[in-house]
């Protein structure tokens, strides 16, 4: 069982996206993280949202910029991603949890995952 995180792209500098994570079960009663990992580094945390969408945590390198939300009707998680600079560029992934979100949430709390998308910033 796999999520699926879609929406990446090619932009330029200080371009936007919006990233998209759905499921094949119902996302309803899981927090949801994205992380992102770039070429020859680790994978990072850099959001995170409770089950009702009422918590949310980001990384300082994002905060400010990227904007995660849920739309649990459509069984849909977005982050919005203004303001992009090349060290943006990365791998973005999305997980489920059955997780307490009172900070950003690290991976090994989630059991599910999805395969990544690509987001590339130009400079």
């Amino acid at each position: 069982v796999q999520l699926q995180a879609s929406g990446g792209g090619l932009v330029q500098d200080g371009g936007s996206l919006r990233l998209s994570c759905t499921a094949p079960f119902t996302l309803d009663y899981y927090g949801i993280g994205w992380f992102r990992q770039a070429p020859g580094k680790e994978r990072e945390g850099v959001s995170c949202i409770s089950s009702s969408g009422s918590s949310a945590y980001y990384s300082d390198s994002v905060k400010g910029r990227f904007t995660v939300s849920r739309d649990n009707a459509k069984n849909t998680v977005y982050l919005q991603l203004n303001g992009l600079k090349p060290e943006d560029t990365a791998v973005y992934y999305c997980a489920a949890g059955t997780i307490v979100v009172d900070t950003l949430v690290g991976e090994s709390e989630y059991q599910y995952w999805g395969q990544g998308t690509q987001v590339t910033v130009s400079s």
